[in-house]
């Protein structure tokens, strides 16, 4: 009894991972749309950014599905590395540019 109620939990929590993982996938590619089309440039930082959240959504949720804890790292890297973008965008938004060079 407690083997099937275990076995029905986990085709459960693969086929919701399953459904998930679609739906991001939808989401990537609108958020490509406007990444391309947007109209103005925080429009199209915001949606990179939100490319980069559901990039760390599918690796946690293919963690899940291959029940592996190996995409944990590629989880943290991406997070990490949105946050350097993000602000290297909010930068260039902000002052025009980047890195500041005092040529004193």
């Amino acid at each position: 009894m407690m083997e099937q109620a275990l076995e029905y939990t986990q085709s459960m929590i693969s086929i919701v991972a399953l459904i998930c993982i679609v739906v991001i996938a939808i989401s990537v590619i609108m958020l490509l749309y406007r990444a391309i089309v947007g109209p103005t440039n925080p429009d199209r930082a915001v949606a990179l950014d939100n490319i980069g959240v559901n990039l760390m959504a599918l690796a946690g949720l293919m963690a899940i599905v291959l029940v592996t804890t190996q995409l944990n790292d590629v989880v943290l890297l991406i997070g990490i590395l949105l946050f350097i973008g993000t602000i290297a965008v909010a930068k260039f938004l902000e002052k025009g540019v980047i890195i500041e060079r005092d040529l004193d």
